[in-house]
């Protein structure tokens, strides 16, 4: 009896770890937004600020930043876009950042599957813009970033500790059905 109760734990355990989640000190998130045909996601982690000073400290000013923790933040959009008044294909790029005090500069990067920061390419950069920085009342304890979708464009802004950054996004209309 007790060699039968050995098998069946044995087989029982790997189901158990199975079913166990990661945790990551910087939690996985998604933000999505669509219009018509065209569906936009932004994956991301979410460092905590954890009473440290952030942009100018964490994150240092003047430097390549993942925009955010762990792997490097991703955008998926499904048809081509405008971002910033640039045009920008279907597909997926890596978002990496270069935070200053007043501005930021933020450029999608063809390279994919990233971890950090650590091997940024600037050749393989698709769009590259500058966007003024905005300081918020209400300190976010967690880096984050939000789509506002308005119609056929989304605004989408990044949010931590005293800091706020925007930029817009236009959908293109899809062509006409014959």
């Amino acid at each position: 009896m007790w060699k039968k109760n050995i098998v069946i734990l044995a087989l029982l355990l790997p189901l158990a770890a199975v079913g166990q989640v990661e945790r990551r000190a910087s939690p996985l998130s998604m933000v999505t937004s669509r219009y018509k045909d065209t569906y936009l996601k932004i994956t991301y982690s979410q460092p905590q600020a954890k009473e440290r000073v952030v942009f100018g400290g964490l994150v240092p000013y003047g430097k390549v930043w993942r925009t955010g923790a762990n792997e490097a933040t991703e955008l998926t959009v499904t048809h081509p876009i405008t971002v910033n008044g640039m045009e920008l294909n279907a597909g997926t790029y890596a978002i990496f950042t270069v935070p200053d005090k007043t501005k930021w500069t933020i450029i999608f990067n063809s390279d994919l599957g990233q971890w950090g920061s650590y091997n940024y390419n600037e050749k393989k950069d698709i769009i590259r813009f500058d966007v003024p920085v905005q300081k918020i009342n209400q300190p976010e304890e967690a880096f984050k970033i939000q789509i506002d979708p308005l119609n056929n464009k989304a605004i989408v802004s990044m949010r931590w500790e005293h800091t706020q950054v925007s930029f817009e996004i236009l959908y293109s209309e899809p062509p006409a059905k014959k």
